[in-house]
């Protein structure tokens, strides 16, 4: 996954507490070797080679992910792209490198959703041109914490936290209460600008510090937009709060590119979806949802 996983669970048992938390690790294993663009014999790595030559037949969990990721991209109008990786391939944030100009010219016309085609009868996938690449980062990481917690349902356990970086999602409650989420300050990595109860909820936060780095007063990070090729730079970070983790991290990047106007446009159109939005002035913008929460609170 290329990121920090953690799994809390409160139950009677410790031996079927100690069961659950192995068999969510080991099935995180399970997708980031099916679904790891950095891994060279999974199956997305397959699909990057292969698919622009010609179908290409996918495990049956990958194929629906991908589909899903599709659908996410036309509500976005694109907004949300797997196939920014096409483009995104030519950065690497430990190395501090990033793309010039003409690369990114070169590379944009393969970043299009719609250049990814699905035949649900040989559940395969191939690409419409050269150059195409997918990523799923941007939904994969919430797929595997849902895909967790239903494990941990599967052997009676009602009270849990399953996260994978930015992404989480509760069942239960923790202690009695609700189990509480921070939202990170983007400036600030021991500041919270935030503390969210959560029952049966989950949450993603997409934020341009999470893999990044600055040169020239410019801040290059994971998170690009499919129209430019760059660092989406209109806030610093998303948190979305919605029913399964993922919708809210597909969701989380895809507000992330489309700014605070129409990421909140969008989130307030869908229902059982809020959002926490820091501009790229660090100023907290809320979803309808939240802001009428927050009047009740202070009233």
């Amino acid at each position: 996954m290329g990121t920090q996983v953690t799994v809390e669970i409160w139950h009677e048992d410790a031996q079927i507490a100690e069961k659950g938390i192995q068999s969510v690790m080991d099935d995180m294993r399970r997708i980031d070797r099916l679904m790891s663009p950095y891994r060279q014999d999974s199956q997305v790595s397959l699909i990057n080679r292969q698919a622009a030559q010609g179908p290409v037949r996918c495990d049956p969990e990958l194929f629906h992910l991908i589909a899903r990721s599709l659908d996410i991209s036309r509500m976005t109008k694109g907004a949300f792209d797997i196939s920014f990786a096409s483009v995104g391939y030519l950065y690497d944030y430990r190395q501090k490198v990033h793309p010039d100009r003409a690369q990114i010219e070169s590379g944009l016309p393969a970043v299009d959703y719609r250049h990814i085609r699905l035949n649900s009868d040989t559940g395969s996938v191939r690409f419409l041109r050269e150059g195409v690449r997918i990523d799923l980062g941007g939904i994969a990481k919430g797929y595997a914490v849902d895909h967790g917690l239903q494990l941990l349902g599967e052997l009676g356990i009602d009270h849990a936290i399953v996260t994978a970086g930015g992404d989480s999602r509760v069942r239960g409650e923790r202690w009695g209460r609700p189990w509480k989420i921070g939202i990170r300050a983007p400036r600030d990595p021991a500041g919270v600008v935030a503390m969210i109860p959560l029952i049966d909820t989950a949450i993603s936060t997409s934020g341009d510090y999470e893999r990044f780095f600055v040169e020239d007063g410019v801040r290059y990070h994971h998170i690009l937009d499919p129209a430019t090729g760059r660092s989406a730079d209109a806030v610093r970070s998303v948190s979305i709060i919605g029913p399964d983790a993922t919708t809210t991290d597909a969701l989380s990047t895809s507000v992330f590119v489309m700014g605070p106007e129409n990421g909140l446009a969008l989130v307030n159109k869908l229902p059982d979806i809020e959002a926490v939005i820091i501009d790229n002035e660090g100023r907290m913008q809320l979803s309808d949802g939240l802001k009428q929460m927050d009047q009740s609170a202070q009233n």
